[in-house]
Order: structure tokens, then sequence, then C-alpha cells
């Protein structure tokens, strides 16, 4: 397969994560989205730009949810 060919696959895989990403939990809150995401094994960077927000945003509201999720143990 050339290099071509196999940038073109990665692309069109990468469309497809970010479409199936906007998806999750759109009747849900921005959290629980991240929350979502982050099972998913998105990063920060494609969370965010899904979410049209920051980075920095989803770092924070994912250390937002490992303080709660602490806190329930």
């Amino acid at each position: 397969m050339s290099k071509t060919t196999e940038k073109l696959i990665l692309d069109r895989l990468d469309t497809i994560t970010r479409i199936l990403a906007l998806q999750v939990g759109a009747d849900k809150s921005l959290t629980d989205r991240v929350y979502l995401l982050t099972l998913s094994g998105l990063d920060n960077a494609t969370m965010a730009e899904v979410l049209n927000t920051s980075p920095a945003a989803v770092r924070a509201l994912k250390s937002d949810i490992r303080k709660a999720l602490k806190k329930r143990k």
C-alpha cells in the first residue's frame, strides 16, 4: 500500500471518528460528553475540536471528573 493511500485511509478514519464523536451524548452536558469521549479514548485536542472548546477547558473538566469520582469512593 502506498503512503498516499495510507494517508487517505487515515484521513477518512479521522473524519469518521469526529462525526461519531459529535453524536456522543448530544443531549448531555459538556462534562458528561467529555467523560464519554474520554472513555472512548479520544485525546484532549480532538475532544476540544469536536466540542467546540479549548484543550484547556477539556483538561479542566477531566480534572473535575477525576475529583468527583474520587469523592464517590
